[in-house]
Formats: C-alpha cells, structure tokens, sequence
C-alpha cells in the first residue's frame, strides 16, 4: 500500500541552536516535498542563526559557526520557503512538537504571514510511538531494515521520515493512506498553538497550563483582561501570542 495524496506533503527536519521554541534559531533545514503523484523535491539550506551555536548542539548534528557564517539569516529564506511548502500538509519526525513551531516561530520573527489553515500535520513519530516505541534510526532499521547513516544530517532525517512512513502505511493498514486518516489516527488534529498552552475541549479553547488550566480562554479573557497583558508579556512563544491574541480579537467582536 503506498501514501494516498490529495495534495503534496512537505516532510520538514530543522537542526538548530537548541530545543526552545522561543528562544533558539534553526542552523539548517531540509525539506523533501512529495507531490501528489509521488514525485520527490528536496529544499535544503544552512541558516546563520546570528547567535553562537552551543557545543553541544553541534555534537548532535555537526554544524559549527564557522559553517554557517556566510549562510543566509531566516529572514532572506522565508519567502522562499514559504513558497515551497505553500499548499502542502506538512509532515516530520516529532514534527508536531519541534520541528513546524520551530519554523513557525521564525516566520513570525521575519514578519512573514504564514497561515497553518486547513494544513494537516502528520507526525510520523507519534505513529511509532503509538505502535512500537522507538528512535528514529530505530523506526528505520524496523521499518526499513536499514541503518541510517548520516542521522542528525537535516535532509537524511527528512528522507527517511517519509521512508518510515511509506513503510508504517504498508504495515498498518488500519492506520489508512491518506492524510487525513493518519491524522485522525495519531488524534493531533485540532491544533491550538504548538506550545500546548491552549487546547480544544469539545471545539472551545481552554487553557493547558497554569491558575487557569482547564477553563475556557475566552472566560478568562472576560474575567481577568490583566491576563492577557501578563502572557503577551511573558516569556512564550510567538505562536501561542498570537493565537491568544485572534481569540481575543474573536471575543471582542462578538461583544
């Protein structure tokens, strides 16, 4: 059984300076773009992130500053690949969770509008996790029965995430061959912000963290407007500002 698609799927994989949303840079991205006939594109750049990249991100995947010191910044890449990945659904290995708040952070920080509407996001880790509870390289040698050689290189990892899953569909057939079922499957359809600060109970927002972690947002906006100001000011990422902002843009209009 191979991937059903009705419209390409862009299987994304950052390295970068570290694992904050809010606060680290992508260093290098790799994007293997899979048309709806099966076709295969492959984007890959070294970012500058203007910033010291840690040692110990580069023990993991090998990119030193000196490497990526006459490398584009993000900023003068956005609008490239935003085209690029402009009408596909997008797919990753622990992607939900890393790699498209990751990029979503840094078009927000180059001002470049990039909507997630109707965009479906499949994880290929959590489709392994929910099934057999491994690693990458483990997922391919199981999946694949092959090493992966070169692992923590950006478009090797891209690559063999979208091997992985070509794989899982053949050995899962409950899990189905299109986007959308796979989604339904791994169940992170209904996406808030890609911290987890909101999530959706019964189609309304509420909060996933702090005092008010189980109340509607929209409620709290209400009866405690101050908060508002406190997480706009807070150290979270663009991503979750902006969404509760649009809820309270929402709200205010229904007044």
């Amino acid at each position: 059984m191979k991937l059903s698609l009705s419209r390409p799927l862009a299987f994304l994989d950052l390295e970068t300076t570290g694992i904050n949303i809010s606060t680290d840079r992508i260093v290098e991205i790799a994007i293997v773009k899979i048309g709806v006939d099966g076709t295969k594109q492959v984007k890959r750049k070294l970012i500058n992130p203007q910033m010291p990249i840690p040692a110990g991100a580069t023990e993991v995947h090998g990119i030193t500053d000196d490497m990526v010191k006459d490398a584009p910044t993000f900023k003068q890449v956005a609008n490239e690949i935003k085209q690029f990945i402009e009408g596909c659904d997008l797919g990753g290995y622990n992607s939900n969770r890393f790699d498209i708040p990751m990029l979503i952070e840094e078009f927000l920080r180059a001002g470049i509008d990039f909507s997630v509407d109707g965009k479906k996001f499949v994880d290929v880790q959590k489709v392994f996790h929910l099934m057999e509870q491994r690693t990458l390289s483990a997922a391919y040698k199981f999946y694949c029965n092959k090493s992966l050689d070169g692992a923590h290189s950006a478009e090797i990892d891209a690559t063999a995430t979208w091997e992985v899953l070509e794989a899982q569909i053949e050995r899962y057939p409950q899990i189905g061959d299109t986007v959308e079922s796979i989604v339904k499957f791994t169940g992170e359809d209904d996406i808030v912000d890609f911290a987890r600060r909101f999530i959706k109970d019964k189609g309304v927002e509420i909060f996933n963290f702090g005092k008010h972690k189980g109340k509607p947002v929209v409620q709290v906006l209400k009866e405690e407007p101050q908060y508002y100001d406190w997480m706009m000011k807070g150290d979270f990422p663009m991503n979750t500002k902006q969404k509760l902002t649009e809820i309270l843009n929402r709200t205010l209009v229904k007044k």
